[in-house]
């Protein structure tokens, strides 16, 4: 369970704002913040486990503390992600994904091309600079 400082609203909100704007040329910065903050949150479970078995009549107590506990991560962590992305950047595909893991690997391969592709170009001019 999170710390009383860290579920005080104006902390939430100072972690939150120490996250840059995603906003083309900074995503291993904006990623490497986001980590951070939502590892500081205790809000990345989602991004390290899997999602439990949905819950059934049968299910324990243990597993839907479990399930509770990944759901909340999932939540919040989409939330604030989607927060610290320009809308132009969310796409549709960020409509259609429920999983925060999932979000933060779409938006990865999206910039992974971005990153090849600028430093090609980035070293097509530097090889050809006298």
């Amino acid at each position: 369970m999170a710390s009383a400082s860290l579920s005080n609203p104006a902390t939430i909100t100072a972690n939150i704002n120490s996250i840059p704007m995603l906003n083309g040329t900074n995503f291993k910065d904006w990623k490497g913040k986001l980590l951070v903050n939502l590892g500081c949150m205790e809000l990345d479970y989602a991004l390290r486990q899997e999602q439990p078995s949905p819950l059934t009549a049968e299910s324990t107590p243990g597993e839907k503390l479990d399930f509770e506990r990944w759901d909340r991560s999932n939540r919040m962590s989409l939330m604030i992600m989607q927060q610290c992305i320009p809308e132009a950047f969310r796409g549709t595909e960020s409509e259609e994904i429920t999983k925060a893991k999932d979000f933060l690997d779409a938006i990865e391969k999206r910039f992974a091309r971005n990153d090849k592709a600028e430093m090609t170009s980035l070293l097509a001019s530097l090889m050809s600079m006298k």
